[in-house]
This record gives structure tokens, C-alpha cells and sequence, in this order.
């Protein structure tokens, strides 16, 4: 399963680079917002960080001006993926955006049908979210079933992209049923390494270690 970091915050995204965490970074409007600077500067050195896909949105909501933004952003960098929402407007723009062999982000995903006409479309990834299915009472994992189901049904090539991830439980989960990447926070992603039992035993081998006087170096 690839991991994909959805920040814009540049130390971050560095430093689980450099662990070898980060396989594609995902953004959007209110994410770039936050950073209170130039957009395309910050996709720009965004896309410097991993060579995986680098999802920047679009702001406008017919077709036309959404593969004008889209072809622009591109220019940004090779690794640019073009975020597109899922509207019908959407999906016409990500159509003929698989024709010119730009990728594509389908995201606001929250049904199997939105994810199947996406799929029809060729959208490189489809962003289903979990997290604000979670918040209406809804049962996201059982929508990225689904999907997986659909897709492996038909042989769509479409990656499922799990969206909206809000705590480890919903990693493992996406794990577990065949999503293909996660988009999480980075606290997220460095959580996932954190148990109880982890720490304790560290901490009991270091005291026995320390009691012996020795040093390996």
C-alpha cells in the first residue's frame, strides 16, 4: 500500500521523506490556504520532495476552465496529479484529461457509483473519505469495500486513494480491505508506530543494558 502525506507543510513532508514514508503528497485548497503562501511555489517544492504524484486541486467548476487549470498546473512539475472534484463537470475534464495522458485525482468521493463512473472516465485515483462518511453516522471502510469490489469485478485500473483518514484504526482498515493508498496528517503516519508495549519493552532493555557498563561504540 502506497502512503501519501496530505499536508503542504514542507518539514513534515521531509522528514518521513527521508525515512522512506512517502511514496505521493496530496493537497488542497484549504490545505495551501493554511500555509499563507504562494500556491504554485508550494506545489512546486512539494513536487521537489518525491518523485510519487503530487495532487494539487482545481478551483473552477465548469470543464473547459478545469483543463485549463489543469494543463497549467502541470507545467509546475512531471509529477503534478490533477485533482478534479466529482461532479459531471469533473468527470468530463478527467476524460479528457486521460486522453492527453495528464493523471488525475477524482476526489469528494462518497458512493460506489461516483467511484464507478470515475473509474469509466480513467481517473489515475479516486479519493473516497472516509473520515467524513465516519462523522455522518456512515461506514467509510464500507465504502472503500466497494469499490474494491467493483474495481476487481471489471479489471478498472483506477487506484483506490482512502481520503479523509483520521486515526491508525482507519489505516489498518484500509489496509485490510485492499485500498490501494492512504492520504493521511503526518501525526497520522508517525502514530502508527506508537504501542504501549513498544515503549515499555525499550524501556526495560535499556535498563538492563545500562546496568551492564558496556558501550557497543
Amino acid at each position: 500500500m502506497k502512503f501519501f502525506i496530505d499536508s503542504a507543510d514542507l518539514d513534515a513532508i521531509a522528514e518521513l521523506a527521508d525515512i522512506g514514508l512517502v511514496d505521493g503528497v496530496t493537497t488542497n485548497p484549504s490545505i495551501i490556504a493554511k500555509s499563507g503562501r504562494d500556491f504554485k511555489e508550494v506545489i512546486a517544492e512539494i513536487c521537489k520532495l518525491t518523485p510519487g504524484h503530487v495532487s494539487a486541486e482545481v478551483i473552477a467548476t465548469k470543464a473547459e476552465d478545469m483543463l485549463a487549470e489543469g494543463r497549467e498546473l502541470r507545467k509546475i512539475a512531471d509529477n503534478v496529479c490533477v485533482k478534479l472534484p466529482l461532479t459531471m463537470e469533473g468527470l468530463k475534464a478527467c476524460n479528457q484529461m486521460t486522453k492527453e495522458e495528464i493523471p488525475t485525482n477524482v476526489t469528494l468521493c462518497f458512493s460506489p457509483n461516483q467511484a464507478l463512473l470515475a473509474a469509466k472516465v480513467g481517473a489515475t485515483y479516486i479519493s473516497p473519505f472516509i473520515g467524513r462518511l465516519d462523522d455522518i453516522t456512515l461506514d467509510g471502510l464500507e465504502l472503500i469495500e466497494d469499490i474494491r469490489t467493483i474495481y476487481d469485478n471489471y479489471g478498472f485500473e483506477t487506484e483506490i486513494l482512502a481520503a479523509s483518514i483520521r486515526n491508525v484504526n482507519h489505516v489498518k482498515d484500509c489496509a485490510l480491505v485492499g485500498a490501494d493508498v492512504i492520504t493521511a496528517p503526518p501525526a497520522v503516519v508517525k502514530s502508527l508506530a506508537n504501542h504501549i508495549l513498544t515503549d515499555k519493552g525499550l524501556e526495560g532493555f535499556m535498563k538492563d543494558w545500562n546496568a551492564t557498563g558496556q558501550s557497543i561504540l
